[in-house]
């Protein structure tokens, strides 16, 4: 299908903790619109960071048949997982994930580095991403100089910096108070509708998912509740 970004059909985990086995994930099926905004809930231990991990590319089902973009990758190696994860999905976490030592125009230029693309207008695309994000007289601040909303922002521009197909971003509010944490999603909302990036966001927080275009309910390893 081609508006369709995420196909994944059947998908399981298996985690061995010694004799024990743990399935994270039993034969769950989802399809995700290039362009769509998606909130997924769900309790803990039911399945949801498994599953963010395995579409972003970080972690390879046990099962189960995964195309991103068009592209297969249930069976593909780390580094061509590391490939596809760069030029196809930025991520925002919770806790920033910023390097410390360095200027925000640094950490959002990292991902430029890893990727093939000419890396000429790195520096251009970084500074540009980060007047994107509202944070164009912040560029040369550490994150310890900037307060927490203006780190998430910074990880937001370097979640853009390569472009990317789709943003998944794991709890971005979940360590900002309310105001700092709607500005955030203000912003992420704002690249889904005017730059047609396709937003994912893993969340605890009913007024959050509220806010995007639909949400799914994760338990057990499988989807409890679809709308769609």
């Amino acid at each position: 299908m081609e508006d369709t970004v995420i196909q994944a059909e059947g998908l399981t985990k298996v985690y061995r903790m010694g004799e024990v086995e743990v399935q994270a994930l039993r034969g769950l099926t989802l399809q995700v619109k290039r362009g769509e905004a998606l909130a997924i809930m769900g309790p803990s231990g039911s399945g949801k960071s498994t599953l963010m991990s395995i579409l972003g590319c970080l972690d390879r089902p046990s099962g189960g048949k995964y195309v991103l973009d068009g592209e297969q990758v249930s069976g593909l190696t780390d580094d061509q997982l590391a490939d596809i994860r760069n030029r196809k999905i930025g991520f925002i976490f919770q806790s920033f994930n910023l390097l410390q030592r360095t200027s925000a125009l640094d950490n959002v230029e990292l991902p430029i580095s890893y990727s093939n693309r000419s890396t000429n207008d790195g520096r251009d695309r970084a500074a540009n991403a980060l007047k994107a994000v509202g944070l164009g007289n912040r560029m040369k601040h550490r994150p310890a100089e900037l307060s927490g909303g203006e780190q998430q922002r910074v990880a937001i521009a370097r979640a853009l910096v390569n472009e990317p197909a789709i943003l998944m971003a794991d709890e971005p509010t979940g360590n900002l108070d309310s105001k700092a944490g709607q500005e955030i999603m203000d912003l992420l909302l704002s690249f889904n509708r005017d730059r047609n990036t396709t937003l994912l966001i893993i969340t605890h927080d009913p007024r959050i998912a509220a806010q995007a275009q639909h949400t799914i309910k994760i338990r057990d390893g499988v989807i409890e509740e679809d709308p769609r």
